[in-house]
């Protein structure tokens, strides 16, 4: 472990090293030994800012100021109820009508517009193509 990693995980977990993840407890022990004064003083640190942590709190508040914020607070929304269900209801009707309004006019399209396997029609069809092809090499 390197001096860099244990002031990361004495800064992230405290100077108490039993609260630190237990796979790095045993490098840590290791460089303790090898480095007793730079982990004393480290561990020293990391303690001082768990004593500032612990005692900080939050601040009290007079019960007349909580009273004023919760007074000035706006009023919660009413649902509409009612009327607001019955706007939603003629809203869904509404798309409901339209998708099958849609539906029947693309059944009612798609029985006249039904292929045609003629002789005629196939061959006029090969025929105007021809005629687009030459004139696009032409160009």
């Amino acid at each position: 472990m390197t001096r860099e990693r244990f002031l990361e995980l004495a800064d992230a977990h405290g100077g108490a090293v039993a609260r630190w993840p237990a796979e790095v407890r045993e490098a840590a022990a290791a460089l303790m030994a090898a480095e007793p004064d730079f982990a004393r003083r480290a561990l020293e640190q990391a303690d001082r800012l768990d004593a500032v942590l612990d005692a900080w709190g939050p601040l009290s508040v007079s019960h007349g100021l909580r009273e004023a914020v919760i007074a000035a607070a706006p009023a919660p929304r009413r649902r509409g109820g009612l009327r607001a269900w019955l706007l939603g209801a003629g809203v869904g009707a509404g798309l409901a009508g339209a998708c099958a309004a849609g539906l029947a006019l693309g059944v009612a399209l798609s029985g006249s517009l039904t292929a045609t396997d003629a002789p005629e029609a196939v061959s006029a069809a090969m025929n105007a193509y021809d005629d687009l092809a030459d004139t696009s090499e032409g160009a």
